[in-house]
């Protein structure tokens, strides 16, 4: 049977048998993040996004991605950036295999819940196996991830507040209020 998908942006089509898994599907495609460490679901290593949902790939039928978005990794790298860099710093990538499914998870819960607690990250990485550690190093690294982020976040902002400046002194205001209509009110 012939398998379309939107992988990581454009549009594929290939020959799958029935039984093929949307993991085989896609690491046949050159998407090598996506690992198998279990072939039963409890892993975490093979989440890819469907529609923006993570789901682990080695459960699901290709021809039930028929049709849809699939992210991987490789999709999502200017997303995921900032963060793998925490990763490393961290020491939580150890032997690293587990990382691509961890990135993908915290994506996942960073789109949903973009001010997570550590409770909210312990509970959304429960289903990603880590052979190497305690998970204190990814635990350190995402909740590092997230000050340093808010922190960037607010210095931004202070910025921005203080090069404001008054309406008729900013020469692209003026160009602006000179276009509209005489009498007319910004």
């Amino acid at each position: 049977m012939r398998v379309e998908i939107i992988l990581n942006g454009e549009r594929i089509g290939r020959e799958a048998d029935p039984d093929m898994t949307l993991y085989d599907f896609v690491r046949a495609e050159g998407c090598l993040s996506v690992k198998c460490g279990c072939e039963s679901s409890s892993c975490g290593l093979c989440t890819v996004f469907v529609d923006d949902v993570p789901v682990l790939s080695c459960s699901m039928l290709a021809a039930r991605a028929a049709g849809h978005r699939v992210d991987t990794l490789e999709g999502l790298q200017e997303e995921a950036g900032a963060f793998i860099g925490f990763l490393a710093d961290r020491g939580a990538d150890q032997c690293g295999f587990c990382n691509p499914g961890m990135v993908m998870n915290t994506i996942a819960l960073l789109r949903e819940n973009p001010n997570p607690t550590e409770e909210d990250v312990k509970a959304y990485l429960a289903g990603n196996l880590c052979r190497c550690s305690g998970y204190e190093g990814q635990l350190d690294a995402i909740m590092t991830y997230l000050r340093t982020r808010k922190e960037k976040t607010s210095r931004l902002w202070e910025s921005r507040c203080a090069r404001r400046t008054p309406w008729n002194s900013c020469p692209a205001r003026r160009a602006i209020r000179l276009t509209l209509p005489p009498g007319s009110v910004l």
